[in-house]
C-alpha cells in the first residue's frame, strides 16, 4: 500500500457513518432522585396521609437489633394496610426477643 496513501486515511478517523462498529448497548444514565419520586407517586395512589405528631419510631429486626428513628415523616395507609417511614435511621445495640408470649 502507498505510505502516503495510509498516512491520509490514519488522519481521517471517522466515529460514525458507513463501515464502522455499531454501539453494543446504550447506557441509560438515571437520575439518583428519580427513584425517590416513584415512590412518592406510589403512596399517593395508594391513598398515603401524612401522620402528624410522631416523634421517634422504633423498629426492632429478626437479629435483636433496633432501628431508632428521630423525628421521621410518617405515612399511612389504613385501607391498604401500609405504612411509610422516612428520615435516616440509627443502628442500637442488640436486645433480647422473647419468643413467644406465655
Amino acid at each position: 500500500m502507498n505510505p502516503d496513501k495510509l498516512a491520509k486515511l490514519q488522519e481521517a478517523v471517522r466515529t460514525g457513518g458507513p463501515g464502522t462498529q455499531r454501539r453494543k448497548k446504550k447506557i441509560v444514565r438515571r437520575d439518583p432522585g428519580a427513584d425517590d419520586q416513584k415512590v412518592k407517586t406510589t403512596l399517593k395512589k395508594l391513598g398515603c396521609a401524612p401522620v402528624g405528631a410522631i416523634d421517634e419510631v422504633n423498629m426492632i429486626k429478626d437479629d435483636g437489633s433496633i432501628l431508632h428513628f428521630t423525628g421521621p415523616k410518617v405515612q399511612a395507609a389504613v385501607a391498604a394496610n401500609t405504612f411509610s417511614v422516612a428520615g435516616s435511621p440509627q443502628c442500637k445495640r442488640k436486645i433480647l426477643v422473647p419468643l413467644g408470649f406465655p
